[in-house]
């Protein structure tokens, strides 16, 4: 997986565009107005906000506009070989097609074509526009029927415990995104992500807010502690057993992004908690007191 952090001012344009990969954004700041049109020619146009979500599958065209607070936007891409260098740009496509074929494929005269942009190479890529009007205005209606890309995640009911929120979403709630699932993970002070795996597949993080430890148990008596902080991304390999504490007197919030259709994890706890006592004591000679503290339900976020 790989991931690029953008912003774009009042009227900015992520040019009409597609990638080879699919694209999976959640909103950190301000507002945008976003577009697609899918292989059945399906369209969609919709404003996201702080906490939104859109994924875009791999080849599908589309566009993100800055309305008139600007915007920050996190961007994830399912293969990590990602580079904005191979994205397929419209203005490109335009600048490096003779004009008597693009007249041809339009029903136009070559010289409706005059005025492209001049640019040879990038073209235009980020460029200024005008901040778009009312989302009506630029609804366009369609025969062929409207098609959804986004998900509004901060409206989602959270998994809540004692020490923070999680809400996770896949392909369960998100059928858009097939390729990619999250949880954006909330710790209080004084609490942590409890100790557990993914069983399909590596974890990729980034931390929005706050900061954070995690150590990582990579078997064979290895294991490792990194600290983090707001800005920074962490990688969890495949089945690695792990944890995550909050460090800091303010809460610490986090994306978990995994490159998979469904959102997977094994909580210790739970394990030993469904797991034949005796066996459990056998192997680590707990006492009475820690056995009936082991839990049968899942708590994402302990304190």
């Amino acid at each position: 997986m790989a991931g690029v952090n953008m912003r774009l001012n009042p009227g900015g344009i992520r040019e009409l565009h597609w990638h080879k990969e699919a694209e999976w954004a959640i909103m950190l700041d301000g507002f945008a107005r976003i577009s697609a049109v899918d292989q059945e020619g399906r369209n969609f146009v919709d404003d996201v906000g702080v906490g939104d979500l859109w994924n875009f599958p791999s080849g599908i065209p589309h566009s993100i506009q800055g309305l008139k607070e600007g915007c920050e936007f996190l961007l994830v891409f399912d293969d990590g070989g990602f580079s904005e260098d191979s994205t397929f740009l419209i203005s490109d496509w335009f600048a490096h097609t003779p004009k008597p074929v693009l007249a041809k494929n339009f029903g136009v005269s070559e010289n409706d074509f005059d005025d492209l942009p001049e640019d040879t190479d990038r073209t235009r890529y980020i460029f200024s526009g005008k901040v778009p009007g009312p989302l009506s205005s630029d609804r366009v209606s369609n025969p062929l029927g409207q098609v959804s890309f986004n998900h509004r995640l901060m409206k989602q009911q959270p998994i809540k415990t004692s020490g923070g929120i999680v809400r996770i979403v896949d392909t369960t709630n998100f059928p858009a995104a097939t390729t990619i699932s999250a949880g954006l993970v909330e710790v209080e002070p004084g609490a942590m992500r409890e100790l557990h795996w993914h069983p399909n597949t590596d974890e990729w993080q980034y931390y929005l807010e706050g900061s954070g430890r995690m150590g990582v148990f990579a078997s064979e008596g290895n294991a490792r502690t990194f600290d983090y902080q707001a800005g920074d991304v962490g990688y969890v390999p495949f089945a690695m057993g792990h944890y995550v504490e909050n460090t800091g007197k303010t809460p610490l919030r986090f994306l978990e992004m995994f490159k998979s259709p469904r959102f997977q994890d094994v909580s210790l706890n739970q394990w030993m908690a469904l797991t034949p006592p005796e066996l459990v004591q056998a192997h680590l000679n707990l006492n009475k007191a820690m056995m009936a503290a082991l839990r049968k339900d899942k708590w994402p976020i302990v304190k």
